[in-house]
């Protein structure tokens, strides 16, 4: 297992990325004050119950993220209630979802 960290600098704040790497598996997660955007491994609906804004970022297993270096230029396609609270709704940008969650 391999973890990477990257750093995010968005108008609002910074936000922090976390890839956790397995063989042929991997699940990244980027963090700020507000809130997270993941993989489609979390549960965001889950994460609601806790109170946290938690929304998801395209990938599939034809088309993952692969990397923290690649997360912003994908859009969110699902978003808690938490979440779209803070304005991120599916088909938004990741890059401007981050400037929401700093």
């Amino acid at each position: 297992m391999q973890v990477h960290t990257k750093t995010f600098q968005t108008p609002n704040g910074i936000v922090e990325g976390v890839q956790t790497k397995w063989a042929g598996f991997n699940i990244l997660l980027v963090t700020g004050s507000k809130g997270f955007l993941a993989c489609p491994a979390i549960d965001v609906d889950a994460c609601e119950g806790y109170g946290v804004a938690a929304a998801i970022v395209e990938s599939t297993p034809d088309n993952p993220i692969g990397t923290l270096e690649r997360f912003p230029n994908r859009n969110i396609t699902k978003a808690n209630a938490k979440a779209r609270t803070l304005g991120i709704k599916e088909g938004m940008t990741v890059s401007d979802a981050f400037a929401l969650i700093a």
